[in-house]
């Protein structure tokens, strides 16, 4: 082997070990592989179980190519049969040159004489090299076509060039498989995120397609921005690592109480049990007290009807998207009226602590259990911090840790401002904030309808200052949710 073509080897080795897109590598190998043997045509076939599948072909005098875009050409595969020359070459671990096909009665050429009769191409020399990675797993096999002289005649494969060919080929193999590692180890990891975003919207009834409507959404969006003059074009890894952020945004609720998760009323369970308890024990007094002769008929009727009405009360505000200054009024009556026990002690018909809860204006939360539910920002960014990411990987934590921070700082936990917060983290919060305000199976709100849910965005973006104009409009415009499941 020439100088030259040694030199020429190494540098394929060196660009081949460069290339981590799967597809374009395959492509590589086969266009690197042509262009050193100075071949018109190839393929190039992976191992599949028992057989061998076409993934890349090029044919240079018919100007046909196939292949390359992850999409395999429409051709059957070959059954891992030695009469098959390709399959021989890999079974045995041994390169076949061969001067010219029609001469050959070694192997079956029925598949490249067929291939002739339809497009009126005449195979002559081919050479076939196997591709095995240093464990000697089977990859899959090179199969070159016509050489050509310097004239362009097609010749015999030139024996010098085929120990580099055969270079070549470990070389694709052993890179091949370092790509699927870093692919599958890759997937492995996007499984995880999957799984672990699953496991927070599956662990409540409410909110269970909250993570997915996002990814969905911004996966729209994000092309969207891309078709928009003027605005960021994503790369697949800012794209890959954008969406991963979203996926995760919410993985400190894993340990946010299903309590305060799943409150779809003011009030606790046990405080509301407490609460129609005691309407019972007072009816029941107003009984004892009538049987007795201690009060007359109608007062009884009077307690009775007004326990019936306090429940009616109780109930309304319990579940009432908002608590209205009417409501306010009646819990404050209510929270005067008083009945005495069996030991002669005073006790309100609404405690202290049900009217603090009754009394809260929008959404079912008290202040402290919104404050439980705000910290899962922050065991969201504790969690994350455990995560060794990769460097396309390397902003995921920061970003959705930040998904509730506000362009004029009201935001939480770090109250950061629109200098500190990045241009994903504002996609990030418009939608959330968009899925939060549509979504149907939230226990605290009703769903807002989309334009209205439009309208608060444009409100929070324009007078209220928390959210990015640009984006917000921009997101308006993209219509992304139409198409979610």
């Amino acid at each position: 082997m020439k100088q030259e073509e040694m030199k020429k080897i190494l540098e394929i080795g060196v660009s081949l070990s460069y290339e981590r897109d799967y597809n374009r590598l395959l492509e590589r190998i086969l266009k690197c592989a042509m262009d050193f043997t100075c071949c018109d045509a190839g393929t190039l076939y992976l191992c599949d179980e028992d057989t061998l599948r076409f993934k890349i072909m090029r044919n240079n005098t018919l100007n046909t190519y196939s292949g390359g875009d992850g999409t395999e050409p429409d051709l059957p595969p070959v059954p891992l049969r030695r009469e098959n020359v390709c399959a021989f070459s890999l079974l045995e671990n041994r390169t076949v040159n061969i001067a010219d096909v029609k001469c050959c009665k070694e192997y079956d050429f029925s598949g490249p004489l067929r291939y002739d009769a339809m497009t009126g191409y005449n195979t002559r020399s081919m050479l076939v090299v196997p591709m095995q990675n240093r464990e000697g797993e089977k990859i899959g096999v090179l199969q070159l076509i016509n050489a050509q002289d310097k004239d362009g005649n097609v010749c015999e494969f030139d024996r010098d060039i085929v120990l580099g060919v055969e270079s070549m080929a470990s070389q694709a193999a052993i890179t091949i498989q370092n790509v699927r590692y870093i692919r599958d180890i890759k997937e492995l990891f996007q499984s995880f995120v999957r799984v672990m975003s699953s496991a927070i919207d599956e662990r409540t009834p409410y909110n269970a397609s909250h993570a997915r409507h996002m990814a969905e959404c911004a996966d729209r969006f994000i092309d969207y921005l891309g078709k928009t003059e003027g605005q960021k074009h994503f790369s697949p890894s800012e794209k890959d690592e954008l969406l991963m952020s979203i996926l995760l945004h919410d993985i400190g609720k894993l340990v946010t109480p299903l309590e305060v998760m799943n409150k779809s009323r003011r009030l606790l369970p046990d405080q509301y049990t407490a609460f129609i308890h005691r309407m019972e024990i007072i009816r029941m007094q107003a009984e004892i007290d009538y049987l007795s002769g201690r009060i007359t008929e109608s007062e009884k009727k009077a307690v009775t009807d007004g326990t019936y009405s306090a429940a009616g009360l109780v109930d309304e505000t319990n579940t009432a998207g908002f608590v209205s200054d009417e409501l306010l009024e009646k819990l404050k009556e209510l929270r005067e009226k008083t009945y005495i026990k069996e030991d002669g002690s005073s006790h309100p018909w609404l405690e202290d602590a049900e009217y603090s809860m009754l009394s809260i204006r929008k959404g079912t939360l008290s202040e402290e259990e919104r404050r439980i539910m705000e910290e899962h920002v922050s065991v969201t960014d504790r969690l994350l911090s455990q995560i060794r990411f990769s460097s396309d990987l390397s902003h995921v934590r920061e970003w959705a840790g930040a998904h509730h921070e506000y362009l004029n700082g009201t935001g939480y936990p770090a109250h950061k401002t629109a200098a500190d917060i990045p241009y994903e983290v504002r996609i990030i919060t418009i939608l959330d904030i968009f899925d939060s305000l549509v979504a149907d199976d939230r226990p605290y709100k009703r769903a807002v309808p989309v334009d209205r849910a439009l309208s608060i965005l444009r409100s929070m973006a324009g007078e209220e200052g928390k959210l990015d104009p640009a984006l917000t409009e921009l997101f308006t415009k993209s219509r992304c949710w139409e198409r979610l499941a």
